[in-house]
């Protein structure tokens, strides 16, 4: 089963009756606008102000109805739900009753501070950090300064709520509110552009227009109020661009939760797409469809390494960048893999959860592929640290052969050439003085032949060339040396490279009755490519004991292959190509 990011919420969703109530209840606030609108005469164009008015009220209303059922334990759609309905109180400053009036002037501000509050608390509807929340509370605060303004007497003579006759203190408490509220609005521009900062934009194009269409509204809010500080000729202009931005954020909203619902209709084809065991990459893509989000990726717990791993087999760690969520996936309460995708995804659990327990269900074919490679690779890892083992043992090999035998055997012939010398014209002693001195030359050769098989020494002083030419000058039979390796390479590689040379070079004098031996190298595309060919008898292969088997082990340790073409008559090719870099 899988395990949501969240715990599930025990939060109730509205039920039919409060839908039905507030439905009723912003429909009923949109035909007041026009109502309202239509009865106060000093209004122009009437129609167009009421209708850009409903444009606002009805879709953060509806918007919030359908965020409040989705997710019952969020605050936003109730706060979406009070932004709408303020943003109609405010129009109510154009009744004819002067108590319905101050009610309307009681709530100016309220509905663009609420508007700040949504935007900054999406997509949760909680503040998340002590600068919204100071910015927030700031608007708040200004906002309710009406009420102060109104008891000094602003509005009169219709303001009902006038205690005193102040209206200079009430003008600069005015223009206190406007200066407030517009800075509170840029300040709501920069907390959006941090956190775009932050966390990057959203991987979901719908997400990203959501947020843009935020900071424009708050914008718009900014220069609203800054006209109206001011009585800019074109305030009006600016107020019917205002009303008509902040409608938009509400459209977004209910068309990503449209897109959202069409993912959730896309799980039928990921269920499809799971049932044939896809492998790891085939699956992730799935998911990445299904849930919209390219950016998808799945890690795989493997016990055995006490780790997670991508599709490859590769240990990873879990994602914990901003703006990334994950989505943890158990089978019979273990774990057994992580899905790393968009935050915005949170946003929407069920569409999470659904995804999870169809992965759930199907993920367990792909784990033990991740697994396979993961061994694969650990096997891989196993033969290259043998392998440079190894060969830092026949460095220490060849090394003591030099600095202890060899030099003793040195040492040895030359007391050998003074005892020569003095044993004088005795023909017996002369002769066995020679034949010992002949026979630790013999000894010595031999030992340096078997330091050299060892640990070649001149491919570490000298490099690879150098090696390879003094290869085909001491063969048996002709060895031509073609191309040319410029650079040194990893050791490992030119160790590699040599022993392939040498080991081929002695098969071709033992088993393939060649006149004439080609040794080819090059060094391109990050890859040493060396070919040895003849002109014997041909029929090599790598499961014949021919040491070919063995070539091939230690090139492919290194990651690369080998290659034989060998037909009957025509000749032999043995060709290696060994990685350069890890």
């Amino acid at each position: 089963m899988a395990r949501p990011a969240e715990l599930p919420s025990t939060a109730t969703p509205p039920g039919g009756a409060v839908l039905v109530v507030v439905t009723g209840a912003g429909v009923l606030a949109a035909a007041g606008h026009f109502t309202l609108a239509f009865a106060d005469s000093t209004i122009e164009q009437p129609g167009l102000l009421a209708a850009l008015a409903s444009w606002i009220t009805l879709p953060y209303i509806m918007a919030g109805l359908v965020a409040w059922r989705r997710r019952p334990e969020s605050r936003l759609g109730p706060l979406m739900v009070t932004a709408g309905f303020l943003s109609f109180a405010s129009f109510l400053g154009w009744s004819s009753n002067d108590i319905v009036f101050t009610l309307g002037m009681v709530c100016d501000f309220l509905p663009p501070v609420v508007f700040l509050h949504v935007f900054l608390a999406f997509p949760t509807g909680r503040l998340r950090s002590r600068t919204e929340r100071l910015v927030v509370a700031s608007a708040y605060i200004a906002a309710g300064l009406s009420l102060v303004r109104l008891g000094l007497g602003a509005e009169a003579p219709r303001n009902v709520l006038a205690v005193a006759d102040q209206p200079a203190a009430a003008e600069w408490l005015l223009v206190f509110q406007l200066l407030t509220l517009s800075a509170t609005s840029l300040a709501g521009i920069a907390v959006l552009l941090a956190r775009r900062r932050r966390v990057g934009r959203p991987l979901r194009p719908m997400m990203g227009y959501l947020v843009d269409s935020f900071a424009l509204g708050l914008l718009m809010i900014a220069l609203l109020l800054v006209a109206g500080l001011l009585d800019w000729s074109i305030a009006q202009p600016i107020r019917l661009a205002t009303f008509a931005v902040m409608g938009v954020a509400p459209i977004v909203f209910l068309a990503g939760l449209l897109h959202a619902r069409l993912a959730r209709g896309s799980l039928a084809t990921l269920i499809v797409e799971l049932g044939v065991n896809p492998p790891p990459d085939q699956l992730r893509d799935a998911v990445a469809r299904a849930l919209r989000d390219p950016s998808v990726a799945v890690a795989y717990w493997l016990p055995e390494f006490d780790s997670y791993a991508d599709a490859d087999g590769h240990e990873i760690a879990l994602d914990v960048r901003p703006g990334r969520g994950r989505t943890p996936i158990e089978r019979d309460a273990r774990p057994v893999a992580v899905l790393m995708h968009d935050a915005a995804l949170e946003d929407e659990p069920e569409l999470l959860s659904s995804v999870a327990t169809a992965v759930g269900m199907a993920i367990e074919n792909a784990r033990l592929q991740v697994e396979l490679r993961a061994r694969v690779e650990e096997l891989r890892g196993s033969r290259i640290r043998i392998l440079e083992a190894g060969q830092q043992e026949r460095r220490r090999l060849e090394r003591d052969l030099h600095d202890g035998a060899q030099q003793r055997l040195v040492a040895l012939s030359l007391e050998l050439a003074k005892l020569e010398e003095r044993v004088g014209d005795d023909p017996e002693l002369r002769t066995l003085v020679t034949t010992a001195a002949d026979e630790v030359a013999t000894s010595l050769v031999d030992l340096r032949d078997l330091a050299r098989g060892i640990h070649p020494a001149i491919v570490t002083d000298h490099g690879l060339m150098v090696a390879v030419e003094s290869l085909a000058t001491r063969a048996t039979l002709p060895v031509q040396v073609v191309g040319s390796v410029a650079v040194r390479l990893p050791e490992a590689v030119e160790m590699a490279a040599f022993f392939f040379v040498s080991e081929t070079l002695t098969n071709i004098a033992k088993h393939a009755q060649a006149t004439s031996a080609t040794v080819t190298l090059a060094h391109e595309g990050g890859a040493l490519h060396v070919e040895v060919s003849d002109d014997g008898i041909g029929g090599a292969t790598t499961s014949r004991g021919t040491g070919l088997r063995g070539l091939a082990d230690r090139v492919e340790a290194l990651g690369g292959r080998v290659r034989v073409v060998s037909r009957a008559g025509q000749g032999t090719s043995v060709t290696a190509e060994i990685p350069c870099v890890p």
